[in-house]
């Protein structure tokens, strides 16, 4: 037999026995090996120091995000907004008079007044903007890029993945939800004053010492509020390769709910919706706060939530990246 007509060595040296398949260890088209594993249990198997839990550390994710251009352009918006307003307020024509009780009268009486106008303006399309921005933007960018197998590779688990992003979102998310209403109390004290608090609708005067507790947990319930919007972007976000889909389709969500809560023929069912209880923080501002509103809108938020996060990850884990 000539040494071209010799059977080639396998790993140990010797021939392949006729017949025998050749087991292939690469990973297949849907990032599975030949055990059934994934790169991330392959890696912990094979890999000597392999810590799953080492992976994709917060902080990494959190300069990441941070150095973005648009999260920085996104709270410059959320920072200048506030002071938009007291430019307008300062030089625009004059309201309706002292008897109105509108918030958007009352804006001028105080700086509560004024961090209370600028959070009710701004949580119905400006907020939710930011939130589904920094929620839907978060895993379909990496997919755009073409960077998220790579990371996949690396190997981070996607469970890790998604939790990690998720996790610095809801983090931005909470500071965008935060910093505009900080910064109008801000602004508001200085141009206006640090006065008692007028209710709007009775006109009663509250001592600012005792709303600004009350205002704490305004800030909070916002935060809760705003949980669809952020759960139903990074749903999409792991759904799609478009960052901008992502976001689009979260507002879309709110402009539709918010559509379907003015038609008044659709009863109690409206109260479901998931934009129904947003303003339901104007009852913690009242001389005799009211938290049923605000009890029910985050029961709504936070169950809405869960089911659409837990199925982000389980749509994350049966998705073929490939890009």
């Amino acid at each position: 037999m000539s040494p071209m007509d010799r059977p080639a060595p396998d790993v140990a040296g010797e021939a392949p026995a006729a017949g025998r398949a050749v087991r292939h260890d690469g990973p297949d088209a849907h990032g599975s090996d030949a055990d059934g594993r994934t790169p991330g249990q392959a890696a912990a198997a094979h890999a000597p120091g392999y810590a799953p839990g080492r992976t994709l550390p917060l902080r990494v994710e959190f300069v990441r995000q941070l150095r973005r251009r648009r999260t920085m352009a996104m709270f410059g918006v959320l920072l200048a907004l506030p002071w938009v307003l007291v430019v307008a307020f300062q030089f625009g024509p004059a309201g309706r008079g002292q008897g109105s009780l509108r918030l958007s009268d009352l804006a001028t009486a105080g700086g509560l007044n004024f961090a209370a106008f600028a959070l009710s303006v701004s949580a119905s399309f400006l907020l939710v903007v930011a939130v589904a921005l920094f929620c839907g933007d978060t895993v379909a960018s990496e997919a755009s890029w073409s960077s998220l197998r790579y990371l996949l590779a690396a190997p981070v688990p996607r469970d890790r993945l998604l939790r990690q992003k998720l996790v610095v979102a809801l983090a931005y998310s909470a500071a965008a939800v935060t910093v505009l209403p900080l910064m109008a109390l801000l602004a508001g004290t200085l141009a206006f004053g640090w006065n008692d608090t007028t209710v709007p609708g009775t006109g009663e005067v509250i001592p600012a010492a005792d709303v600004l507790p009350k205002f704490a947990v305004v800030i909070g319930y916002a935060m809760v509020s705003q949980l669809v919007v952020a759960s139903v972007a990074f749903l999409l976000s792991v759904t799609t390769d478009s960052p901008l889909g992502a976001v689009g389709g979260a507002v879309g969500l709110v402009i539709v709910s918010s559509i379907l809560q003015a038609v008044e023929a659709l009863g109690s069912l409206r109260e479901f919706l998931p934009t129904f209880w947003n303003a339901a923080w104007l009852d913690a501002l009242a001389p005799e706060p009211e938290y049923g509103g605000m009890v029910k809108g985050v029961a709504i938020s936070v169950t809405y939530s869960a089911i659409i996060v837990a199925f982000a990850f389980r749509r994350f884990r049966r998705r073929d990246v490939v890009s």
